[in-house]
């Protein structure tokens, strides 16, 4: 058998010591001290609302405050002593508050269990970093918008199956993006919502004896209330599982761009150029500008997917109320945080150097019949049905195809060999300038529409 570790024992009830490698094994302060701040914050409002009820006097009170800013400083300058016999961030900071203080430190937890304890830490730690992340978001959402501004004219080809489609502008295309965060911006608003309920007071799972105040302590800690039910309060940690969940749509939609950054990057598009800064070369091919960048962001969208799948798997079997798997859900969690905040970080500072190829973009649209659409359209504004419109079309590609040129390098007598009804004017249609220009609707390609949109949403993130 392992040896044990005679220092501590759990409590009065055991009489044996646990053994050293349960200890270790069952410790989580290696990992949970990065909610220490949270920790000591929930103290502080805790012992206000002690005080005014009578538990704690005016100078318990007093020295409570003073040693857990004693403990944060030293926890800041980094001479806080952790210890894995203490088992987690709170029993550590408990302890030396203990030290510093004496009995009041002790009477601090009157109250109060670590199963309340650490739910309201989890919540307010999660509520900072969505703050942390929300801010990374919005940076890269201007970075987005100054670069749509730019390129609100600059042609490139539109895709689908990879394949050319219509004609875009690189604009509309980075608006895409910026549509596809400002939902994750919703989604994270919307998660806070939840987020934001106190569990403290909670206490094991059936509340406590003490006449406490939960108003006053959600009141002080920013809570929009306190939870209505005690078990489920301590036992639930769906609010995390929401989070990781948008957490992995944002990295899903940053993998999107990723591989489209990739592609664009390569020689075979050679669309845009990624600044030097957030590429590496190749230890045998001199030649080689890795996007590393974005090929690492790709490949952390399965990291924070796969914390998701965990949070999940946790969660589904544990009956009411708390389980000592709930210690699991704090690694994947903060793990998500990083990796979500350095993810839109580096996209954040990378964006606004990328350069757009402008007439290489231009010259892939004219190849793979990018009007053809247009055509079509044309065709129905002459009074054709449009599947017959769509025929014609057809057609004329397979000869655009067969005598290798775009539609607009057909004659006016071979596209009128097609039908009748098409005249010289069909050739403003068949111009890419004239393909994204006629899409002036809301939500289309146009560059006077791109610009409306660009405009609007500074005004919505400047409000934000």
């Amino acid at each position: 058998m392992t040896s044990v570790n005679t220092e501590k024992l759990s409590s009065a009830r055991f009489a044996q010591a646990t053994d050293a490698f349960v200890e270790i094994f069952t410790a989580s302060v290696d990992f949970d001290q990065r909610m220490a701040m949270q920790d000591i914050q929930g103290s502080l409002a805790h012992a206000q609302m002690l005080h005014s009820i009578g538990i704690l006097t005016a100078s318990e009170l007093v020295d409570i405050q003073t040693g857990l800013a004693q403990i944060q400083a030293e926890i800041g300058a980094g001479k806080f002593v952790w210890s894995i016999q203490q088992e987690d961030v709170h029993m550590n900071i408990e302890a030396r508050l203990t030290d510093l203080i004496g009995i009041a430190g002790k009477k601090l937890h009157t109250g109060r269990s670590r199963n309340d304890q650490v739910a309201t830490d989890i919540r307010l730690y999660l509520r900072d970093e969505i703050g942390v992340i929300q801010t990374q978001l919005k940076r890269l959402q201007f970075a987005l918008l100054d670069l749509a501004e730019q390129h609100a004219d600059t042609i490139m080809p539109g895709f689908t199956h990879l394949q050319v489609a219509q004609p875009v502008t690189f604009g509309h295309h980075l608006m895409a993006w910026f549509e596809m965060l400002s939902r994750d911006a919703e989604r994270l608003d919307d998660c806070k919502k939840r987020l934001n309920i106190m569990p403290l007071g909670a206490a094991a799972l059936a509340g406590t004896s003490y006449p406490i105040d939960r108003f006053m302590t959600a009141q002080l800690l920013g809570f929009l209330r306190p939870s209505n039910n005690s078990l489920d309060s301590v036992s639930d940690r769906d609010f995390a599982i929401e989070f990781t969940a948008a957490a992995s749509l944002i990295m899903l939609h940053l993998s999107r761009f990723s591989e489209e950054l990739i592609l664009w990057a390569s020689a075979q598009f050679n669309f845009i150029d990624i600044p030097d800064a957030f590429c590496t070369g190749s230890s045998i091919m001199p030649q080689k500008k890795n996007p590393d960048v974005p090929e690492l962001v790709r490949g952390k969208s399965g990291r924070v997917v796969g914390h998701l799948m965990s949070l999940l798997m946790l969660m589904k079997g544990q009956p009411l109320a708390y389980n000592k798997d709930n210690q699991e859900d704090k690694e994947p969690l903060f793990d998500t945080v990083d990796t979500v905040v350095n993810c839109l970080r580096a996209f954040a500072d990378m964006m606004p150097h990328v350069e757009a190829k402008k007439d290489t973009m231009y010259q892939s649209a004219k190849r793979g019949f990018a009007t053809a659409t247009d055509l079509a359209d044309y065709l129905v504004r002459k009074g054709l049905a449009f599947r017959d419109a769509h025929e014609i079309v057809g057609q004329a590609v397979r000869l655009g195809v067969e005598t290798n040129r775009d539609l607009s390098e057909l004659s006016l007598s071979e596209l009128q060999g097609f039908s009748t009804q098409i005249t010289e004017e069909v050739f403003s249609v068949l111009t890419l300038e004239g393909s994204v220009a006629a899409r002036k609707h809301i939500g289309g390609t146009a560059p006077e529409t791109v610009r409306k949109a660009i405009k609007a949403a500074q005004h919505l993130l400047q409000l934000g």
